[in-house]
């Protein structure tokens, strides 16, 4: 018995690595039995790779070119809906996939019914394709102990205080993207979907590196900052306004769990912790201009450990009193 698979791609102006994206994915020990990419009107070639791969595809592969640029979260979105396969693998088109990622894919869904979707590991390597000496889940900071809460069906706790499935590495049911679907055009892609699947159903961790996550300046949302200096600079330029944002993103996850709550077994759960959440971010995003008026704030919400479960604990404290 097996599972049919899609991966579901998306491609705006990719020719510098899309070449060994593709191989990559046709090298696959486990063949998916569909690659459907949308291409977001690019104007490098990009168009041409692909069809050339389409051509010479071992498996069914459709190639769509949108009439107007989309975005990548809608771009993504309607390769999702395309894609006729049980299970969805999502794809970056600057990744290089290793061999068996399909494979192992495919052993978590069929392990048990009740795994709705699955994320991986990845290796760090620069646009070079050079090994940074790390990997994905260690720059995402998702620990031993949020492996260990998502394997205890608590990745809620997790996913409510910072997002930790790449849309690179995830896989899920394709029945269920109709209950995500559609998908706010201000929203990630992949952190929407991971955080209503988690309302939905068990996610399958999978520890080991599946592929090669390509870190380079052209990529539209990058690796969290991994040396202090970053850290710094990253906390300077998040002030109110990008609390307000967090807030407005969590009341639209909000308002489709409600909307939609009989769709979502752990909604209520799900609901509380965005209650939660916002509070705590309401409470950063009104935080006093002077330090000194700060900082009883900043107790009161420690004491009630807001800052270690909603924001990054120490890091978060100290940029609430320091650098804000």
């Amino acid at each position: 018995m097996s599972l049919s698979i899609s991966v579901a791609m998306c491609t705006y102006n990719g020719v510098r690595f899309l070449k060994k994206q593709l191989a990559s994915i046709a090298a696959q020990s486990r063949p998916p039995d569909e690659l459907v990419v949308c291409d977001d009107c690019s104007s490098d070639g990009t168009p041409e790779v692909l069809n050339e791969f389409a051509r010479s595809s071992r498996f069914a592969t459709r190639f769509v070119v949108n009439h107007e640029h989309l975005g990548s979260t809608k771009n993504f979105e309607k390769a999702i809906f395309l894609c006729q396969g049980k299970i969805i693998s999502l794809a970056d088109q600057d990744d290089v996939w290793y061999r068996h990622k399909l494979e192992r894919i495919e052993e978590a869904f069929m392990r048990s019914s009740a795994i709705v979707a699955a994320f991986s590991d990845a290796d760090v390597i620069d646009e070079d394709a050079r090994p940074l000496g790390f990997k994905l889940w260690k720059a995402c900071r998702f620990d031993s102990g949020e492996q260990a809460r998502f394997a205890k069906h608590r990745a809620l706790e997790v996913l409510v205080r910072h997002p930790v499935v790449t849309g690179a590495t995830m896989a899920f049911r394709r029945e269920l993207f109709d209950i995500v679907a559609p998908i706010p055009f201000d929203h990630i892609h992949d952190r929407w979907i991971s955080f209503l699947l988690v309302a939905r159903g068990q996610f399958e961790v999978i520890r080991e590196a599946l592929m090669q996550y390509r870190q380079h300046k052209e990529q539209q949302a990058g690796l969290p900052p991994q040396k202090l200096s970053g850290l710094i600079a990253q906390a300077q330029r998040r002030g109110a306004t990008f609390h307000h944002e967090e807030i407005d993103r969590f009341r639209q996850l909000r308002e489709r769990l409600t909307r939609r709550e009989t769709d979502f077994p752990y909604a209520q759960t799900a609901l509380h912790e965005i209650e939660r959440k916002v509070t705590h971010l309401t409470h950063r995003a009104q935080l006093p201009q002077t330090r000194i008026a700060r900082l009883p704030l900043v107790l009161r919400e420690s004491l009630n450990l807001g800052y270690w479960r909603y924001s990054a604990g120490w890091n978060s404290i100290a940029r609430d009193l320091v650098i804000r």
